[in-house]
């Protein structure tokens, strides 16, 4: 089973098991963290969320990623500028997706009733 969340701006598909990158939350590591943003899962596409389901995770770590370099230089003018940037990150180990749908009762067949 597969589902594809929205977060931070960007859309990720995940699975139970998953380890995902996502952008950074004010949640403490090892406490639950639940995406309700559910786009699609692998039975139903939702317009533009599925209703009631959702996606449970637990957070791994806060971090940082390595840095980037950006590099400003415009030749013959003396402009040569070298900045950094780290983004930072959640990890999130992904738990559990629930479509939210219940089950359906199966349909009550009528009595057959025998009249001869």
């Amino acid at each position: 089973m597969y589902a594809i969340i929205k977060t931070g701006g960007k859309q990720i598909k995940v699975q139970p098991g998953d380890e995902i990158f996502i952008e950074k939350t004010l949640i403490e590591e090892g406490k639950k963290i639940t995406f309700s943003e559910v786009i699609a899962t692998d039975k139903e596409i939702g317009a533009p969320f599925v209703k009631g389901a959702k996606v449970e995770g637990t957070v791994l770590k806060q971090g940082k990623e390595k840095k980037l370099r950006v590099v400003r230089y415009h030749p013959k003018k003396n402009v040569n500028k070298v900045y950094g940037h780290r983004q930072p990150y959640t990890k999130v180990k992904i738990d559990k997706i629930s479509t939210g749908a219940a089950a359906k009762p199966a349909a009550a067949k009528p009595a057959e009733t025998n009249e001869a």
